[in-house]
């Protein structure tokens, strides 16, 4: 392991570490207590548990590491059954103590150590793969703060904002397509740098004639389908979409509400009039995929969304990715909130496609605690890509792979749509 890589990577954890003290500075302890819905965390357990990551995996394995505090691998640990015993998710918003203060604490202890030890570049070498986990991990806890966050401001029958910084300027291009000609493409990740297991191991996969949007779908598109009686046509929906749609009251995207005849929509800065040419977010996978069967076209597959990338962007695993994301937002005083349609493949929100989540051929999840980290979840999920204004742009590449279940709504989740080419070639 070369010096390059060893102050490569404390500069990553250093910045990661900070850009999570940035994003929640703003809020007060009660606002980090809460926890609106089980699928959500109060703000405080995840800045609790993405310390316990790093004490868990890395520094607890050092004999001469004291803990900070014994109870706190009961309380954060998540969902590492090798590691131990969880508390209840669902319940994670009735602990008061530890306090905020407390886990701020504990994130600067473990901070130091993990300072000090990483001047040894023979521990950078040991631990090099785990840091990069870590690393990468606390920035999906980042983005699971601010949604979360959202969720339970969204409950306040105050509307609080997050920040009042402007919304970005939209940009509204015509439609256009990347058209795919049918054939074997290479999908996963290929380069040297830092992937999740999932994104393995590269392999090839025949795609059809097809045709992906290079424009999201926009608030006003949407609204054309829920003017169309969208909502309540069966036709349009699977089976348990539908059973969902009518279990649930939905006739809307979340943090939708019509006020005095007009569709207004709740954000980081406020309850504010739906713009037609924003895209649409907050929508589940039934959502999207009803939307797409009433414009006569699909979603894309996760694959035709990966070689459509590639096609738009030209880019390579090196570079920075063009969107809208959470750091370049924040860096430009801008509200996380998806205000551009086109320009990209990448950021905004992410995008349902209509793949399930299931492993690539030939993948075998890493021996120990650290193979629970995907793996298991291989089953009742969809694979969103793209990334969202509440991912960073350094979390991004276009061989990553989200997921959630179909119904699943409080993500900065939209859609682009795909149409089969049977007459090309």
């Amino acid at each position: 392991m070369d010096t390059v890589k060893t102050i490569d990577i404390a500069a990553q954890l250093k910045n990661t570490r900070a850009f999570t003290a940035r994003i929640t500075d703003c809020l007060t302890p009660e606002d980090c207590m809460i926890q609106s819905m089980e699928d959500a965390s109060p703000v405080r357990w995840h800045l609790a548990h993405t310390t316990w990551f790093f004490e868990t995996f890395i520094l607890k394995q050092d004999a001469g590491y004291r803990e900070f505090n014994e109870h706190f691998s009961y309380l954060f640990n998540s969902y590492y059954n090798a590691v131990g015993e969880q508390f209840p998710r669902p319940q994670r918003g009735t602990i008061s103590r530890p306090g905020l203060d407390e886990i701020r604490e504990y994130r600067k202890y473990v901070d130091r150590e993990l300072g000090e030890r990483l001047e040894s570049p023979e521990f950078v070498k040991r631990w090099f793969r785990i840091l990069e986990v870590g690393i990468h991990h606390e920035q999906q806890h980042q983005e699971l703060i601010l949604t979360d966050i959202k969720h339970a401001f969204s409950a306040n029958p105050l509307l609080p904002c997050y920040s009042q910084s402007p919304f970005a300027p939209s940009e509204l291009a015509a439609e256009d397509w990347i058209e795919i000609s049918a054939g074997n493409y290479s999908i996963g990740h290929a380069a040297e740098e830092f992937c999740f297991d999932n994104e393995l191991p590269r392999h090839q996969v025949f795609i059809p004639n097809v045709s992906v949007s290079k424009n999201l779908v926009t608030c006003g598109e949407f609204i054309e389908f829920m003017e169309a009686e969208g909502y309540e046509q069966p036709g349009n929906w699977l089976s348990l979409g539908w059973s969902t749609v009518q279990e649930q009251g939905w006739n809307a995207p979340l943090y939708w509400t019509r006020k005095d005849g007009q569709w207004m929509q709740f954000t980081f800065a406020g309850l504010v009039p739906v713009n037609p040419d924003w895209p649409v977010t907050h929508i589940s996978y039934f959502e999207a995929d009803a939307f797409a069967r009433w414009k006569k076209c699909r979603l894309p597959t996760e694959f035709e969304w990966e070689v459509a990338y590639g096609m738009s962007e030209q880019d390579s695993a090196l570079e920075q990715p063009t969107g809208q994301f959470a750091d370049q937002l924040i860096a430009d005083e801008l509200a996380i909130h998806p205000t551009q349609s086109s320009g990209g493949l990448a950021g905004g929100v992410w995008q349902w496609t209509g793949s399930s989540y299931q492993a690539y051929p030939g993948y075998s999840a890493p021996p120990g605690a650290i193979g629970e980290y995907n793996g298991k979840f291989m089953c009742n999920q969809y694979v969103l890509r793209g990334g969202s204004v509440a991912t960073s742009s350094t979390h991004f590449r276009k061989s990553y792979r989200n997921f959630f279940p179909a119904q699943s709504r409080w993500q900065f989740a939209g859609l682009r749509i795909a149409r089969d080419d049977v007459d090309q070639g």
